[in-house]
């Protein structure tokens, strides 16, 4: 099956934000922007046979989904991560000793007592696995950029704590709106 990971527009939120599993619509300019593209990029992918199409459930996602394909799939699973009380602050806000634990321990620390990235990324396996037993040529994913970072280590077959070690160390270059296709494979044995 292939891939098409398409991270949601820039959100309705002031810069430098620690915004995860905050529901945050997205920019009205940037959204109509964003489908626009969007569409002209899977208008040049060749037809697949079953496309199927999922979203996050927060609304900078779904505003995007609901645009593209009316009626598309949420699912929590591709959810970003939640960052408990960090969310909503700026990231020059939260305490320095806090960000150094996690930064010590990228898959097991909970920032601001939230999800820690080996629960994130075994939700993605989840959905990643539900794929793998799905009918069709082709899956649509509107996420996030920690998703998306998550879905490509496991996507090609990396076992769940090295997956989830390489995505959380990845530095972060996925655009807003920004399409990128790939291969889902097997499940390692």
């Amino acid at each position: 099956m292939e891939l098409v990971l398409i991270r949601h527009p820039r959100p309705a939120a002031a810069e430098g934000l620690c915004y995860g599993s905050s529901d945050l619509d997205a920019d009205s300019a940037a959204l109509a922007q964003c489908a626009a593209a969007v569409r002209d990029q899977l208008g040049a992918l060749q037809p697949a046979a079953g496309t199927l199409w999922f979203s996050s459930p927060l609304l900078r996602c779904m505003r995007l989904a609901d645009m593209l394909a009316p009626g598309c799939s949420r699912d929590a699973r591709i959810a970003e991560m939640d960052f408990g009380a960090w969310e909503g602050k700026p990231w020059p806000a939260i305490p320095r000793a806090e960000v150094d634990a996690w930064a010590a321990d990228l898959l097991h620390y909970r920032p601001g007592g939230g999800e820690s990235v080996a629960g994130v990324a075994q939700r993605v396996q989840s959905f990643l696995d539900g794929l793998r037993s799905a009918s069709g040529e082709r899956a649509v994913i509107i996420c996030h950029a920690g998703t998306i970072r998550l879905i490509t280590a496991l996507a090609g077959g990396q076992p769940l704590e090295q997956a989830a070690l390489n995505a959380a160390a990845t530095p972060h270059s996925i655009a807003y709106g920004e399409v990128l296709l790939l291969p889902l494979r097997a499940k390692p044995v």
